[in-house]
């Protein structure tokens, strides 16, 4: 027996989890046998997605309605269940087999003709994806080397084609893919993957990922520090809209001062590099002025806030489907401000609230302000769909959009501070110096999440309250925001208009 055979006896069994969390990052696979209590936990997004999936997962379990559900969470428990139920052909649920030290555990598996199986596995996607397939390969052959008879694999997943119309259609909702074919293609390299793996579990060291190569860019997963951490501050990744990222990493250049000026391939890496170098802000007076003036009063400052649900909670919804349900609006005109803002209240659709609340509020005419055009005016193109007595309203107010996001996308103007981001979270504490520290909602994602909760989930009327309270000031703080970077874009303009001449 193998030094690494005998380590494999003292660890846990390797899981399809494990194969594919170790596929996409070897590091995170070492952690979770090393050093477990120290990974980071799941943002709110990942762990929604994963209530999501738990959601989506026993909806499929109503397509066979005479299927039995092992649930067991006792693995040996579960492997007994299993052993036993397999006799019976029937469809089952959470089939678990171990063998050499290997765990398999599908979703589904149906029994077909005399002796084979089906492997179904169920994913709260829309769409077939890389890992779907290690996901199907690592099953298939840890099922085999166990003895079973392995016939089809398929992928069952969301139809977001589907239109909801009464009660949910599991029948329409989900849809099953047939990937037997290139799953089968991929059994050759599962057992060399396994070894990998089982070489890097067994390793008395953390596998940094980024000095080996097992990965690609300082992505953002779970244990991104521990393997991209030694980078400086301003690293070669956060070099503008680039592909050339890796390459200058491979060839040992890591601080983004030290990147050479002819490998720049756009105006805006140009700007960025300038600026990293000699600390100093870059500005386009003439372009941003130009901008400025073309903003009408009373000139509305708008941003929305977006949820989705995998199973389409409404009629006349699909799976994830955007649904605004909160908008912040600052107004200017005169020199005065007012501020009106929406949230709905209450687990109906909010899109109609939405909808005319916003109508009430903006004014007929002058400019609206958002920040990234791609977003709002996306979603209510996607609304007037739904809602058609909104159309001839709807396209008056695309034509008075006036997308905030530009001269920061083209770099008329930038701050090192920025990163190589012309986001609004890293233009605010740039330009103006505030952000969104002091808030206890940071962002769109968990913006969504915790409206979720609030209208869905089991809160106290106390934390429904404080969860309220959170969703305004997030909202009202990125409209707030915008206001903030014009004036501070007025005033930098006017300066630099008055400033002598040397």
């Amino acid at each position: 027996m193998t030094t690494t055979q005998t380590l494999q006896k003292l660890q846990k069994p390797l899981s399809k989890s494990d194969y594919t969390t170790g596929m996409e990052c070897p590091g995170h696979l070492w952690m979770k046998y090393h050093d477990k209590e120290n990974i980071p936990p799941h943002t709110p997004g990942v762990l929604k997605r994963f209530e999501q999936g738990h959601v989506v997962g026993e909806l499929a379990k109503k397509l066979y309605p005479e299927g039995i559900d092992i649930d067991a969470e006792d693995l040996a428990l579960n492997l007994q269940k299993t052993k036993e139920l397999l006799l019976k052909r029937k469809v089952l649920f959470e089939a678990a087999l171990q063998v050499d030290n290997l765990y398999g555990r599908a979703d589904i598996l149906v029994p077909v003709g005399k002796d084979e199986w089906d492997i179904i596995e169920v994913k709260s996607s829309a769409e077939v994806k890389k890992k779907h397939y290690d996901d199907l390969a690592f099953q298939r052959y840890v099922y085999e080397k166990a003895g079973l008879k392995i016939k089809k694999c398929y992928l069952m997943f969301l139809n977001n084609k589907y239109l909801r119309k009464g009660e949910i259609d599991v029948n329409l909702l989900l849809v099953k893919e047939d990937l037997t074919e290139k799953v089968v293609k991929m059994l050759p390299i599962v057992p060399q993957n396994i070894t990998f793996l089982w070489d890097i579990i067994n390793s008395p060291t953390f596998p940094n990922s980024a000095e080996k190569n097992y990965c690609t860019i300082p992505k953002k997963c779970q244990v991104k520090e521990e393997c991209w951490g030694f980078l400086p501050e301003n690293h070669v990744f956060h070099l503008y809209n680039s592909r050339k990222s890796m390459k200058l990493f491979e060839q040992g250049i890591h601080a983004l001062k030290d990147v050479p000026d002819d490998v720049l391939s756009n105006e805006q890496q140009v700007i960025q590099l300038k600026c990293e170098k000699s600390g100093e802000t870059h500005l386009e007076k003439s372009k941003i002025k130009k901008f400025l003036d073309g903003i009408q009063e009373p000139a509305c400052h708008l941003d929305f806030e977006t949820c989705s649900f995998a199973v389409p909670e409404f009629d006349g919804t699909r799976s994830y489907q955007r649904m605004p349900f909160q908008f912040s609006l600052h107004i200017i005109k005169n020199g005065k401000q007012e501020h009106f803002e929406y949230l709905h209240d209450g687990k109906d659709d909010p899109r109609p609230k939405f909808l005319a609340a916003l109508k009430k509020y903006l004014p007929s005419s002058g400019s609206i302000l958002v920040y990234f055009e791609g977003f709002e005016g996306s979603v209510l193109k996607e609304l007037v769909k739904d809602f058609p007595e909104y159309t001839a309203w709807v396209d008056i107010l695309l034509g008075r959009i006036v997308d905030l996001h530009e001269p920061f996308k083209k770099f008329w103007y930038y701050n090192p501070k920025q990163k190589g981001s012309a986001s609004i979270k890293k233009v605010l504490p740039a330009l103006v110096g505030d952000g969104y520290e002091d808030l206890n909602i940071k962002d769109g994602d968990c913006a969504s999440i915790a409206y979720l909760d609030m209208a869905f989930g089991k809160m106290t009327a106390e934390a429904k309250k404080k969860t309220r309270e959170d969703l305004l000031r997030y909202c009202e703080r990125d409209t707030e925001a915008m206001v903030w970077i014009v004036e501070k874009l007025r005033g930098m303009i006017k300066t630099a208009q008055h400033k002598p001449k040397k």
